[in-house]
């Protein structure tokens, strides 16, 4: 039975991690400041000048705990892993499907399905909840759209033509996402979205949740055998998780799209705990920081009911569950791939 373990985020500036025992050890200026055991954690995602023994990496690939290193503001640098789990039979038939463009169609035609559901849904949650305080005309009319365009993912089309499907809807959400930030208005205003760099404090959240969320989808991916980097919607790139971009496009609205508005309308970030550049980006810095990575494992403890398997399970388990059901789907023990549908 796979349990839901925690992610070691290490953001303090020249921390040292080695190992000791059975345990890993976090030093700052040669004082052990954390002890964890490796059984308690299935990653640890490193940001900056943080430094580690070649003998904890290895002790971590020995037990499946993979290792990332990003910049200290977010960007991806390089990650550290054990062998490749899984058979070579499943991963054959990933390639297969991915050289096949109608089945290629097909299971991305599920993973945009659960995205623009997931998406109308924070769209009536947010009407449910905030009425009161929302333009709820602007919001009904974006989520009728986005209905619209769940029927329209069902047709037999191409592979490109979901492509514009999907850009039309991210359009006509992220077209009323300022609407659902209710608190600190004139601080984090939202026009579009935009990235690499983020030019707002909204999409500066946004950014580092999905690097955060991309990070556990790849794992849960290498977990069940499935290659990451071969998609079905995002194709072949050099670099690119394709097969991790996929799956996680469920998870954006629900999860990290929620987690950046309610650290927003509870106050739990402040304008002061972003900084703008001279190119233009926006950063956060280490306080903000270390605010939105408490927030983000704790909401991974959250609980959940899965439509499909009809149990609860904590979303931190979610990702995993999912790449599940997909190497089931790619076996032909499951007609289709069950997107996850929040409710």
């Amino acid at each position: 039975m796979k349990k839901h373990l925690n992610t070691l985020f290490v953001t303090t500036q020249g921390a040292y991690l080695a190992k000791e025992g059975e345990t890993v050890v976090v030093k700052v200026e040669k004082k052990i400041r954390l002890r964890l055991p490796v059984h308690t954690i299935e990653g640890i995602v490193c940001f900056g000048n943080v430094m580690m023994s070649p003998f904890l990496m290895g002790f971590c690939a020995e037990h499946n705990v993979t290792i990332s290193f990003l910049t200290e503001y977010g960007r991806f640098l390089a990650r550290v892993q054990g062998p490749v789990s899984g058979n070579v039979l499943l991963r054959r038939e990933q390639y297969r499907r991915a050289d096949d463009l109608p089945s290629s169609v097909q299971i991305a035609r599920y993973a945009l399905t659960g995205k623009l559901a997931n998406s109308r849904s924070v769209l009536q949650r947010a009407l449910r909840d905030h009425s009161s305080k929302l333009d709820a005309a602007k919001l009904k009319e974006a989520s009728i759209k986005i209905k619209y365009s769940v029927e329209r993912l069902q047709k037999d089309v191409s592979l490109n033509v979901l492509r514009g499907i999907e850009g039309e809807a991210a359009h006509t959400y992220f077209g009323v996402f300022d609407h659902l930030i209710v608190s600190q208005k004139d601080d984090f205003i939202f026009r579009n979205r935009n990235r690499r760099p983020p030019l707002d404090n909204v999409n500066c959240l946004l950014s580092f949740l999905y690097t955060l969320l991309l990070h556990d989808v790849r794992s849960a991916l290498e977990c069940v055998g499935l290659d990451p980097a071969v998609g079905f919607f995002h194709r072949d790139r050099p670099g690119r998780p394709g097969l991790a971009l996929d799956m996680m496009e469920e998870f954006r609205p629900f999860f990290a799209d929620r987690l950046a508005l309610s650290l927003i309308n509870l106050n739990q970030v402040r304008k002061n705990g972003f900084n703008k550049t001279e190119t233009g980006a926006v950063l956060m810095d280490d306080e903000t920081r270390k605010t939105l990575l408490v927030a983000y494992q704790k909401r991974k403890q959250d609980e959940i009911f899965h439509p499909f398997l009809q149990e609860k399970i904590t979303i931190g388990l979610l990702f995993h569950m999912q790449a599940l059901l997909l190497a089931r789907c790619l076996r032909g023990d499951l007609d289709g791939y069950p997107a996850f549908i929040w409710r």
